[in-house]
Formats: C-alpha cells, sequence, structure tokens
C-alpha cells in the first residue's frame, strides 16, 4: 500500500512502545509485572521508560507524566523561539524549570489539572526585553501541544539583558 500525502497543514507521528517488564508470569497480578516499557521511533535513540514510582514504576526511567511535562516545555521553548525571530529578538539563553500538577480521581484514573512554564531567558540587549515578554503569549498561541491540553498551561517567565 502506497503512502498516502496528508492534506496540507496535517502532520502525523508514530511510534512503537513495547512492553518489556513481564517478569515471567506475565500480568498474573497486579504486584507480579515491572511497568518498563521501550519508545522507539525511526531514527531516534530509544527512550526507556516506565510508571511513576507511586505506580510501581521505575524511577529511574520516564513516565508518561514526565513525557507530558517534557513535550510542553519544549513546545513552547521552540514556539518561543520562532516568535523572538519574528519580533526581532536575539534569544541567548532559555532555560526552563516547569512542574506540572496531576490529580487522582479515587476511581483508578486522574488528570493533570495545570502546567507550569517558568522560562528563564536571557537575550542580547535590554531594548530587547519588552519584546522578548510579549513573545510568550504568542508562543503560547502557537503551541500545538498546549493548544491540545484540556487544563491550563500558564507562564512565569523572567527576561534579562545579558552581561556586557
Amino acid at each position: 500500500m502506497a503512502d498516502r500525502p496528508t492534506p496540507l497543514g496535517e502532520h502525523r507521528y508514530s511510534l512503537t512502545s513495547t512492553w518489556t517488564g513481564n517478569s515471567g508470569t506475565g500480568t498474573s497480578g497486579y504486584r507480579d509485572y515491572r511497568r518498563d516499557v521501550t519508545l522507539e521511533v525511526e531514527g531516534k535513540p530509544e527512550i526507556l521508560a516506565s510508571a511513576d514510582k507511586p505506580f510501581r514504576g521505575d524511577p529511574s526511567r520516564w513516565n508518561p507524566e514526565d513525557l507530558l511535562l517534557a513535550s510542553l516545555s519544549e513546545c513552547h521553548l521552540l514556539s518561543y523561539l520562532h516568535a523572538c525571530v519574528t519580533a526581532g529578538v536575539v534569544v541567548v539563553s532559555y532555560r526552563d524549570t516547569a512542574s506540572g500538577m496531576m490529580r487522582e480521581n479515587g476511581a483508578g484514573g486522574g488528570a493533570f489539572v495545570e502546567v507550569m512554564l517558568r522560562p528563564e531567558v536571557v537575550v542580547a540587549d535590554a531594548s530587547m526585553i519588552d519584546a522578548a515578554e510579549r513573545a510568550h503569549a504568542q508562543a503560547n498561541e502557537w503551541c500545538f501541544i498546549a493548544n491540545s491540553m484540556n487544563f491550563p498551561v500558564r507562564h512565569e517567565a523572567t527576561v534579562r539583558a545579558q552581561q556586557g
């Protein structure tokens, strides 16, 4: 079957998620298996993943909650850099210390209720600070991942000029 072209502006993604946590008896009991998973995308390094530690996962591996937070942080970063280029702002460094809150619902599930991104941005010149601060709103509008969430993705950004 030949690949069909996608409509303009439509993008498709695929990966393989393989459970590697069979301890010998499969899922014979809740404590009888590991939550280990290998995530693969062709041409990229594998990601060793698991559940979060409170859910019997391996804390040395990425978990779905880490990956969601990472996706939001990186998407904002990439959208922000684009917004800065468009506004004539030269970013010389960017570091985000993101956090999120997930709440269990008592019925075995739960959901994220908020994510806070805390980008620390350094721009080339003090005259760029105002535009660099405004670029965060544009980045939020452009971020595909944030626009896909059903919870608030907030920003507490700081912007300063690099030291001469």
